[in-house]
């Protein structure tokens, strides 16, 4: 029974080495292809500009009365507070 607990014993020995004498390597080897591809790969070329948003077309005078109908029917049903519809008022005729 010894010889056989001996035996047992050194084989669970040479698998948990060939175990992490394995990944070891494949850690290594990962490593250094990560390095090889990120070497081989130029670097992307930086994205263009975005374009600077057009001016806004000067509203008409029609399309600002409907968008202060739509702003007070907002008002009216709650989904802005005066305050808001004061603001947005503001911006629209200013513009």
């Amino acid at each position: 029974m010894p010889g056989l607990l001996r035996g047992v014993a050194r084989t669970a020995v040479v698998a948990g080495t060939a175990t992490a004498v394995s990944n070891r390597v494949s850690r290594r080897q990962a490593g250094r292809w990560a390095q090889q591809d990120v070497a081989a790969e130029p670097a992307p070329p930086p994205p263009p500009p975005a374009p600077a948003p057009a001016a806004p077309a000067p509203a008409s005078m029609d399309d600002k009365i409907s968008q202060l109908q739509q702003l007070a029917q907002l008002r009216d049903q709650g989904v802005l507070t005066n305050e808001e519809f004061a603001a947005q008022k503001q911006r629209l005729l200013a513009g």
